[in-house]
């Protein structure tokens, strides 16, 4: 799966990526910091899993390189993954249960140095519009901290409405924005 926006392209990630990937994860933003040969074992299962999962005819899951197309630089990471959480805390999601429920996520991280160009909202409207259509999904989120006021904005930009959890817990489930699928009902079966 390659997406093309004006200024973007998200795609598989390749060998070659691995210290751009470790310079932004782990040495960077410092998201679960990984050593080099930890984050390397981590992308050797992540290319594995781009052709498994189209073997079985599944969601393509998992991070995506988010290159500058006017360079080819990778900048950040973006991509799906599954979200499972007690959703139903939150007073604006549309199943009340205290169970957790399995949705389906959107992730973003940028380099510091490429922030507040629109690179996260871009990528990750590109995301959902392909989850909509390609996959037909009911809905995406997206999660983060009550702290990052700048990841609430991406949700915002790309049509999100962002709830607060009222509950101190628990903690990884504090802001998170929820964006539903209004496009028709899928004719099935679905075009993979």
């Amino acid at each position: 799966m390659d997406l093309e926006t004006p200024r973007l392209r998200v795609r598989e990630l390749t060998p070659g990526d691995l210290d751009a990937v470790h310079a932004i994860l782990d040495l960077d933003l410092s998201m679960n910091p990984c050593t080099r040969p930890e984050r390397a074992r981590w992308l050797d299962w992540t290319i594995l899993g781009y052709e498994q999962q189209r073997r079985l005819h599944q969601m393509p899951y998992g991070d995506r390189g988010v290159v500058l197309r006017s360079t080819g630089e990778l900048v950040g990471l973006a991509g799906l993954v599954p979200s499972m959480m007690p959703f139903g805390l939150l007073p604006h999601h549309p199943d009340t249960s205290a169970h957790n429920i399995p949705e389906v996520g959107l992730f973003w991280a940028v380099a510091s140095a490429h922030q507040r160009n629109g690179y996260a909202a871009e990528a990750g409207a590109a995301l959902v519009d392909f989850a909509f259509r390609q996959w037909q999904v009911r809905r995406i989120v997206a999660t983060t901290e009550d702290t990052n006021a700048a990841s609430a904005g991406v949700m915002r930009r790309i049509g999100m409405r962002v709830d607060r959890n009222p509950a101190p817990a628990p903690f990884f489930l504090e802001t998170v924005g929820i964006i539903d699928n209004t496009g028709d009902e899928p004719e099935w079966p679905a075009q993979f």
